[in-house]
């Protein structure tokens, strides 16, 4: 695909079809060309990262943006998880998540050429926004690559994001995506 003039590449870091379909459409018209990457290891099981995925694919199929698939790789997860399976939602195991997903949307930034970087993690009301900014900028620092940080929730992001994935008919999810946050919810 090429880049249209006068638009920058931005590689957006997608949870999930669900939640990036406003950030794409928010970052084109603030001049940006994104690309996706869709890196989530910690998705629990396969087969639900699987129907994520193609919800992505079918996403990035209707903007005519590139998507960029990272390998399934669990155990990466569950790596970084170790001693924080019994955290809450929104604790230290959610932090060391974010903070696996972002370091690896920097290294693919850096092989792709492209500078900057941010995510549609953001755009849920049950994700800080601040944190997971502060997180990226801090990842970012001596790197070649800068950390965009836009609160996709304002205007009404969140309901935008919504009204896509119901337009497009996308795979809706029940749960954050790793396996303790399906324990939590179902306890």
């Amino acid at each position: 695909m090429e880049q249209k003039e006068n638009n920058k590449k931005i590689l957006l870091h997608a949870c999930c079809a669900i939640c990036s379909g406003y950030p794409i459409e928010n970052l084109r018209e603030a001049g940006y060309e994104p690309v996706v990457y869709f890196y989530n290891p910690n998705i629990y099981p396969e087969a639900e990262y699987q129907k994520r995925l193609e919800a992505e694919r079918t996403l990035c199929s209707h903007f005519g943006v590139e998507l960029i698939e990272e390998e399934y790789t669990p155990e990466e997860f569950y790596t970084i998880a170790k001693g924080f399976e019994n955290e809450p939602e929104r604790g230290k195991r959610c932090d060391k998540c974010f903070e696996l997903r972002l370091k690896k949307t920097i290294k693919k930034a850096k092989e792709l050429g492209i500078d900057t970087i941010t995510t549609s993690l953001v755009i849920s009301p049950h994700k800080n926004f601040n944190k997971i900014t502060a997180t990226g900028v801090k990842l970012c620092e001596n790197t070649p690559v800068e950390y965009l940080g836009i609160d996709f929730k304002k205007k009404d992001g969140f309901l935008k994001t919504n009204r896509i994935s119901k337009e497009l008919n996308l795979y809706r999810q029940h749960y954050c995506g790793c396996k303790f946050s399906i324990l939590r919810e179902t306890n």
